[in-house]
């Protein structure tokens, strides 16, 4: 992809300008997506894509560019075309390389560059999309697809770093469609990992399409859901979404650097119930947010982020780290090489507690249960948030009376933290993509189903 030579050429001449670090982030990248309607094929696309990213810093400042060449020349009049404005006397010299090859956890095995597997993912496929359809004759349509993604990567810098590590990622999802002839409702469910097509072995395709016609199902019959200030049953898995977005994002030091998070200056402090212990942990087997080293090159870690409702970290890139002062956490991340790395997520959820489900039901007098979350907004800085409840139901006198639909959850994420009141054991985690200055990265959110006494649940009843 590019010889260490013309590496250690490119760097000198990054340093030779003036810059405290350089940094080159070389990709090449196979990727396979398979979709279908109905029981049709949709479309089959496949594509290879490379590219090299230069990152030169000067104090705190960053420069970046990228390119498709991989040109010693190239690379070096991309470098002074970055640097023409705050050229200065070389302050440092480079470190002789140092080359390392990250050991993986991982398990993956039918991997894409060995064979894309297209007709066994077009049959799982069709064999979700038929459970779909047989769950009720009120299914109208389905859609599936599969993306299966190989990322091969290779980092060098002026502080001796050269590694190479390759990432395998493969994820499925259905969605089924019920009418009644007047009303339209969707359920879908997916299933994916850090890991090859091997994942057809572990996940059974007639439950994934099962599980998607029984939503899509239980919101063609759902009530409109009423609205108010109440408690809330919010359900394992991608419920955690609410945590990722409206909280995760202001433990980044991408946000705390700039003293845009509410949580800049509240290390060690209660910022959450007792009963709330959160991590991001990027070392899971087969996770669909794990890694084996971040995209700067530094192993990834388990960081404990809250303790019993106690701040205890924060996710730190090098940049980041060098703002704020707390130390790196493996969690420089990037979509590809067009983007410089930033302080991201991994794999965040809160952890197991000890009550029980029934209990929570048991204790709500009038509330909702949002078994499954939907996507919502947040506004960055404040956590406040607007998530739509995928599937829900309404609580009355300590029973689910009914599912409801058209449901709402509007808080912040700082004011959910100090709001949850009981924790269970069930502990689940869900795929999802996180958007952010850095592009969109694989990202695993997660918790145990959990009770938030106090939220403004918006509905249409």
């Amino acid at each position: 992809m590019l010889t260490p030579d013309v590496a250690r050429s490119v760097i000198d001449h990054g340093l030779s300008l003036g810059a405290d670090f350089a940094e080159l982030f070389i990709e090449r990248q196979l990727r396979s997506n398979v979709s279908t309607l109905a029981s049709t094929v949709e479309s089959v696309q496949s594509g290879i894509e490379f590219g090299i990213g230069l990152r030169l810093v000067f104090g705190t400042k960053v420069l970046y560019g990228y390119t498709n060449r991989p040109s010693g020349d190239e690379l070096k009049r991309m470098a002074s075309e970055l640097a023409a404005k705050d050229r200065r006397d070389p302050r440092t010299s480079a470190v002789a390389f140092d080359y390392r090859h990250p050991e993986t956890i991982h398990s993956q095995q039918k991997i894409l560059s060995d064979d894309p597997q297209i007709d066994d993912k077009i049959r799982f496929l069709l064999s979700a999309s038929e459970a779909a359809k047989a769950t009720n004759e009120a299914i109208s349509q389905t859609r599936g697809n599969n993306l299966q993604r190989e990322q091969q990567i290779t980092i060098f810098n002026s502080e001796g770093l050269h590694i190479e590590d390759t990432r395998h990622y493969v994820r499925s999802v259905i969605t089924a469609i019920a009418s009644d002839g007047q009303n339209q409702a969707s359920g879908s469910k997916d299933m994916g990992g850090l890991l090859g097509w091997e994942l057809a072995e572990q996940v059974d395709a007639a439950e994934l399409g099962q599980e998607a016609g029984r939503q899509a199902m239980v919101n063609l019959t759902a009530k409109p859901c009423p609205s108010g200030t109440m408690p809330v049953v919010m359900g394992n898995g991608f419920g955690g979404v609410i945590f990722h977005e409206a909280c995760g994002h202001l433990l980044e030091t991408t946000s705390v650097a700039k003293k845009a998070s509410v949580f800049h200056d509240q290390m060690g402090e209660m910022i959450a119930n007792e009963k709330v212990s959160a991590v991001d942990d990027g070392t899971l087997s087969d996770a669909w947010g794990s890694i084996n080293i971040d995209d700067e090159g530094m192993p990834t870690q388990r960081t404990q982020l809250i303790k019993n409702g106690r701040l205890t970290s924060f996710l730190a890139d090098r940049l980041g780290s060098e703002k704020t002062g707390y130390a790196r956490t493996g969690s420089g991340r990037r979509e590809s090489y067009r983007y410089a790395p930033a302080s991201r997520m991994r794999n965040t959820f809160i952890e197991a507690g000890t009550d029980r489900f029934e209990d929570m039901i048991a204790s709500i007098d009038r509330g909702i249960y949002a078994s499954h979350m939907g996507g919502g907004s947040v506004t960055p800085g404040t956590g406040e948030f607007n998530f739509a409840v995928r599937e829900g139901y309404y609580i009355e006198n300590g029973k689910i009376q009914y599912p409801v639909k058209g449901a709402t959850l509007i808080s912040t994420g700082p004011k959910v933290l100090r709001e949850i009141s009981m924790v269970s054991d069930n502990l689940s985690l869900a795929c999802g993509m996180c958007g952010s200055v850095s592009g969109a990265i694989p990202t695993t959110v997660g918790q145990p189903t959990l009770k938030v006494d106090s939220i403004l649940v918006g509905g249409n009843a």
